[in-house]
């Protein structure tokens, strides 16, 4: 399923060959990885030193940079990367207006971003949320965002939307209780042919573009 996420980030990407890439909260390496190897400059910027772990083979090879610090306050002068990244991280942040901003400052070019939508099957969440957490164990509670939302906190720091890319048409959750990736994979091949994922597809990815 990461395979959908990495193949839209890198196709939003594919005009910009060897861009300086910011990968905010990007620790676990799913987008850090693929990017390394397709030759972008990429930095991480994580919340502690430990998220560094997953990255430590392209750290070593001199192939990314990584940072640990307060992800609301980066140690970047403004415009210092041409894109900035921040994936599975909005959602899960209370001052996510903050972190947005913060994101901005940052991007020279564009900022891309996941989030989910309270447009799609999302509005059942609540729940799912004890069977999401009997599954995954650790999982936190996540806020749900409108289209608007999230273009009017972006429009605020000066960047308008691009393009949107719905990922999936079903709960994540429902996915990882039937543990069978071909299946996974399959039912949403079905879904997107038959339209359900353009229109009420999540998480979505957002690119956003600077206006001057």
């Amino acid at each position: 399923m990461l395979k959908v996420q990495e193949d839209i980030t890198l196709g939003l990407l594919r005009g910009t060959p060897g861009a300086s890439v910011l990968d905010v909260g990007g620790g676990h390496g799913q987008l850090a990885l693929p990017l390394c190897r397709a030759g972008f400059r990429v930095t991480v910027a994580g919340s502690a030193e430990s998220c560094r772990h997953r990255l430590a083979a392209v750290l070593d090879a001199g192939q990314c940079a990584f940072t640990a610090g307060n992800l609301l306050a980066l140690p970047w002068p403004d415009r210092q990367f041409d894109v900035v990244l921040c994936f599975r991280l909005i959602t899960h942040c209370e001052p996510w207006p903050a972190l947005i901003a913060e994101l901005c400052r940052l991007a020279r070019r564009s900022v891309i971003v996941d989030y989910p939508t309270s447009r799609s099957l999302n509005k059942v969440a609540p729940l799912l949320f004890g069977a999401k957490k009997k599954v995954e164990q650790n999982t936190r509670t996540w806020t749900l965002f409108t289209h608007g939302q999230i273009a009017r906190a972006f429009e605020a720091n000066g960047f308008g939307l691009k393009s949107r890319h719905p990922q999936f048409f079903l709960p994540m959750v429902l996915h990882r209780m039937l543990k069978r990736p071909r299946l996974s994979a399959g039912l949403e091949r079905v879904c997107r042919g038959l339209g359900l994922t353009r229109l009420l597809g999540s998480p979505v990815i957002a690119e956003m573009r600077r206006h001057d």
